[in-house]
């Protein structure tokens, strides 16, 4: 059976809304939380960006049994990774044990913030592999000096370390972050459900291995108003992930997506009240032979009423799949 998450999304939400997301998520059923890790919003209509990892801490005396995980860190530029892996390690052991940690090569939007040049994805993702050469021996316990190309640390320890390592989630679009995650990561993570994605990760090493995606839908009883709503606030991922690494702001994102209509964003988000639309959008990650699927609630004030209907129809729906 496939396992059904929800996603605390700090976009759009701020970190007292979201703990109390993550809580009633727990009571509601969902499996999982996936938390967004981002210093901006997508675009300004969503308003908000709270530190993610403060917002886990609390998550994790807030909640008892509901999985935890980053979608998804990046561990190269706003972070370092052995600053990144103590915050891991700490989330394991204030969760119980609970705790993946998600990675990815990152979005020019969060990681400019720190002044640097915003590198090409070839380098991206030579910085990501430095950094995981940082965070796994670091995660075992070891002391860590490295002097990569891009990235280093000079006699690295965590002192405080949880009985078992927190899970590697690493994030792919394509052939060489497929390979990345089979060699280095515990789970796939991915925004599409395509298979392909999935038979890359098996060639690289990751047969057997869960493999996460995540859906964004709008619902509301209007079908008018939740198409507003997405069309609002998550036109900005229609330009495809290329687009999306690259921009700066949101308002780049604001005016790339400018010409972007609702029926645009209705072919791509199930909106409104039917069921079936929204269990036919994981239905796709399953088929694709995703084992793990957070959905996203679009509009952050619209969540306690989402989790009134989640409990009543659509987690009982999504249950039967897989």
């Amino acid at each position: 059976m496939v396992a059904i998450g929800y996603t605390i999304m700090g976009e759009q939400a701020g970190p007292k809304q979201l703990v109390a997301d993550a809580v009633r998520a727990e009571e509601v059923g969902f499996d999982f939380l996936a938390a967004s890790d981002h210093y901006s919003p997508w675009l300004a209509e969503q308003g908000h960006s709270p530190y993610t990892w403060s917002v886990l801490g609390a998550v994790s005396q807030a909640t008892e049994r509901i999985e935890l995980m980053t979608y998804v860190t990046c561990p190269t530029m706003r972070y370092h990774p052995a600053v990144v892996a103590q915050k891991a390690a700490t989330i394991q052991l204030l969760s119980d044990g609970r705790f993946t940690l998600g990675l990815g090569a990152g979005e020019n939007l969060n990681e400019h913030v720190v002044g640097r040049a915003w590198p090409p994805v070839d380098v991206r993702h030579e910085m990501l592999v430095e950094s995981l050469e940082i965070i796994r021996p670091l995660l075992q316990g070891e002391t860590v000096t490295f002097r990569g190309t891009h990235l280093s640390t000079e006699g690295a320890k965590l002192w405080d370390l949880p009985d078992e390592a927190p899970r590697i989630g690493l994030a792919v679009s394509g052939p060489r972050s497929c390979q990345l995650a089979g060699k280095y990561a515990d789970a796939m993570i991915a925004v599409q459900p395509e298979a392909d994605l999935g038979a890359q990760f098996d060639a690289a090493g990751g047969g057997g291995k869960p493999r996460i995606g995540q859906v964004g839908l709008s619902y509301d009883p209007d079908e008018a108003v939740a198409t507003k709503r997405a069309l609002e606030q998550f036109r900005w991922f229609t330009g495809g992930w290329d687009v999306m690494a690259e921009l700066p702001g949101p308002r780049h994102f604001a005016s790339a997506s400018q010409s972007v209509r609702e029926e645009d964003i209705a072919d791509q988000v199930p909106c409104g009240p039917d069921v079936a639309r929204h269990v036919a959008a994981v239905q796709q990650f399953v088929d694709a032979g995703f084992t793990h699927v957070a959905v996203v609630q679009i509009g952050g004030d619209t969540q306690s009423a989402f989790f009134d209907w989640a409990r009543a129809e659509l987690l009982p729906e999504l249950r039967r799949l897989g």
